[in-house]
């Protein structure tokens, strides 16, 4: 049986914030908009939900098709409904956060992005719609999170030393920390697997090399664990 909906609906979308780390900056990922609106200006990835798919599944497919982006660790950020942030409709925006090694993610745009590239945080373009706010809110629970789960590693290549981990605490906190306190505190943790390697072709003293146990974050993370920096 048919019925008929009575009530005016909004359209939804999904924003995505993709945020990666290179040796300087923590970047996050931009695409030029090649439609109207703001055709011509910096956007973060997003776009419409599809009658049949969940959010989860809009917000990979977006950056998939706009920035050529897969398999990332993605999560559930904020819904933005401002009534006139989108100058088309009225339009529910839910926003979702997403870490990227750099390494393993070479971005090209494509559908209606006209060129994606990476921005320093602290050294961005105007931003179309209210993505501003969004990357706000973004940045605020990066950093809020980090200090408390394991997110620094999604950011890392799979195997790291401890100077390339701090580097990563340091550059999403924006602040130093003291290499002694920090070194304690992660090693204690557990999540550490000493390899028996060290880095490879570097002008310094090889430093020896990690990697992230996520089965042993997994079970502390059921007893109530905290992963505090």
């Amino acid at each position: 049986m048919s019925v008929t909906y009575h009530y005016p609906r909004p359209a939804l979308a999904v924003d995505c914030v993709v945020f990666g780390l290179d040796e300087e900056d923590l970047k996050v990922l931009l695409i030029r908009r090649g439609i109207e609106p703001f055709a011509g200006r910096w956007a973060l990835p997003g776009g419409f939900v599809r009658l049949d798919e969940t959010l989860d599944e809009a917000a990979r497919r977006e950056l998939r098709e706009e920035a050529g982006i897969e398999k990332v660790y993605l999560e559930q950020l904020y819904t933005f409904g401002a009534i006139d942030r989108d100058p088309r409709e009225r339009v529910v925006s839910v926003a979702y956060y997403a870490l990227v090694k750099l390494s393993e993610h070479a971005v090209r745009a494509a559908t209606d992005a006209r060129e994606a590239a990476w921005f320093a945080i602290d050294d961005l373009p105007k931003l179309a719609f209210d993505h501003e706010a969004v990357l706000d809110k973004a940045i605020t629970r990066l950093r809020g999170k980090v200090r408390y789960a394991p997110l620094g590693f999604e950011l890392l290549p799979k195997k790291f030393t401890l100077t390339q981990l701090q580097r990563v605490y340091e550059k999403v906190l924006d602040q130093e920390l003291d290499k002694r306190n920090f070194r304690k505190k992660v090693l204690s943790t557990g999540l550490l697997i000493e390899l028996d390697e060290v880095e490879q072709d570097v002008a310094h003293r090889a430093a020896r090399l990690y990697t992230f146990d996520e089965k042993a974050y997994r079970k502390l993370e059921k007893e109530g664990f905290l992963f505090e920096v």
